[in-house]
C-alpha cells in the first residue's frame, strides 16, 4: 500500500506528512528555530538505545560532529523548508523503508 502524500503550501512553506522526506531536505522542527538537514532515515541513536525516523544536522553548517546529531521522528517536524532531490532510487529506497 503507498503511502498517500499530503502537501499543503503556506507563505511558501511545505508542510509533508506520512511520507519520508529525501536526504538533502531542509526541515524546522516544533517549538525550533533553527533549519536542520536531513542526512539519515531510520537512525538508532546509540547513546539512547532508541531508533528515530530521521537525523539531521544544523543548517547551514552541517555535520560538525556525533555531538551534534539531532534525532527526530516524522510527527516533530512543523515544516519543510526545502525537500531535498529525487529520483528512481530514491522511491526504490522509500519502499523498503515502510
Amino acid at each position: 500500500m503507498r503511502i498517500n502524500v499530503i502537501i499543503a503550501k503556506y507563505q511558501g512553506v511545505m508542510q509533508v506528512k506520512n511520507e519520508w522526506l529525501p536526504i538533502g531536505s531542509v526541515v524546522i522542527l516544533k517549538g525550533g528555530n533553527k533549519p536542520l538537514m536531513i542526512y539519515g532515515r531510520k537512525q538508532f541513536n546509540s547513546r539512547t538505545g532508541h531508533e528515530f525516523d530521521y537525523v539531521a544536522c544544523f543548517y547551514p553548517e552541517g555535520n560538525l560532529s556525533a555531538d551534534y546529531n539531532i534525532f527526530f521522528n516524522k510527527e516533530d517536524i512543523d515544516k519543510v523548508l526545502f525537500k531535498g532531490y529525487e529520483c528512481e532510487l530514491e522511491f526504490e529506497l522509500r519502499k523498503m523503508l515502510k
